[in-house]
């Protein structure tokens, strides 16, 4: 696993990288998406991610709907052992940050919570979806360990679509059983919910202002995050 800056890695042994689309001239992507290194991307300085989302903002009041969807999540994982870290209930439930990550995306994510699923490599861990590529070429998931670690990954895999499949005796695109195969599909990407999410609402305001030509009123932070694919006083 690449080493990042400001993280913890995970002891899991998955495959790690960051899954996005261009941004601009300063970052190539052949396809829709593309796998980056991690350690290609912007450092992110882990002292900004609290919990409170003050990058964004802060939380603002409680939506009781989505209380009452995570509280129902949080009682299935209890009955496992495990719990959800505090910062995704805090975005997941808070006005101004639920739906933020749908509204910046430029290839049309939005947020859809699943069940716990069960990981295919390791016993009594558990994933989560959360965030899903409207033609499901990347779905995203809070990976949950017995140990109470908990952190990001990401699959071409919809698991609640393959295990529902395998338990109606239908056709699946994968063998749930088959470890190698399952471990291969899934790549770990940040070490924390949140700072998937700053990640992922930079880049995407970034690409709107490359492409969109906005670069100079470019704001201080997305400035310094392209800076490190195009350092001020230079040109690519």
């Amino acid at each position: 696993m690449s080493e990042q800056s400001g993280s913890d890695l995970s002891p899991v042994d998955f495959d790690a990288a960051w899954c996005a689309t261009d941004l601009g001239k300063y970052r190539a992507c052949r396809y829709t998406y593309e796998h980056y290194a991690l350690d290609s991307l912007p450092p992110l300085d882990s002292r900004q991610f609290t919990g409170a989302f003050s990058w964004l903002g802060g939380a603002g009041d409680t939506i009781p709907r989505r209380v009452i969807e995570l509280n129902g999540l949080a009682r299935d994982l209890a009955a496992k052992g495990l719990t959800l870290p505090r910062d995704f209930v805090t975005f997941q439930t808070a006005e101004y940050l639920y739906g933020s990550l749908d509204e910046v995306s430029v290839t049309g994510y939005w947020t859809h919570l699943s069940d716990p699923l069960p990981s295919p490599v390791e016993p009594g861990a558990f994933l989560v979806r959360f965030f899903r590529d409207q033609q499901d070429c990347v779905i995203w998931y809070l990976y949950l360990r017995p140990t109470s670690e908990a952190f990001v990954v990401y699959s071409h895999l919809d698991y609640e679509f393959e295990y529902e499949a395998r338990r109606d005796g239908e056709e699946t695109q994968t063998d749930l059983d088959d470890a190698e195969e399952q471990r291969a599909a899934i790549l770990w990407c940040a070490p924390s919910f949140e700072e998937f999410a700053h990640r992922f609402w930079i880049e995407n305001r970034l690409w709107h202002a490359v492409n969109d030509g906005e670069l100079p009123v470019l704001e201080p932070r997305l400035q310094d995050y392209l800076n490190h694919y195009a350092p001020a006083g230079t040109s690519k």
